[in-house]
C-alpha cells in the first residue's frame, strides 16, 4: 500500500473521476457531496463499510473497482480530491445543459 502523502496513480484519478461523474449524472451531486464532508474524519470506517457492502454495490461497479475505491478511501487526502472531483463534474453539467 502506498503512503498517505503520495500522489495518486493515474489509473486512481481515473477511477475516482469516473466515480464524480456517476455521481453527478445521477443528480446526487449535493447528497454527495454533504455525506463525504460529513464522513472525511471516519474515512477509514467508510472504507471498511465499502468492503462490507461490496456484494451489494458490484451491480453497480465492478469488484476490481469496489476494491480500489476501499482503499483510496483510507487515504486522508481521498476524500477531499472526490469532493473536487465531483463539484468540477457538476459545474461541467451545469455549463453544458
Amino acid at each position: 500500500m502506498q503512503p498517505h502523502t503520495d500522489a495518486l496513480a493515474p489509473e486512481d484519478r481515473e477511477l475516482l473521476t469516473r466515480l464524480a461523474a456517476i455521481v453527478v449524472s445521477r443528480g446526487m451531486a449535493a447528497p454527495a457531496t454533504v455525506f463525504l464532508e460529513s464522513m472525511g474524519p471516519m474515512n477509514f470506517l467508510g472504507s471498511q463499510a465499502l468492503h462490507f457492502f461490496a456484494p451489494i454495490i458490484e451491480l453497480a461497479c465492478s469488484a476490481q473497482d469496489i476494491e480500489r475505491i476501499a482503499h483510496l478511501l483510507e487515504r486522508r487526502d481521498t476524500v477531499s480530491r472526490l469532493i473536487g472531483l465531483i463539484e468540477s463534474a457538476s459545474r461541467s453539467e451545469r455549463a453544458s445543459g
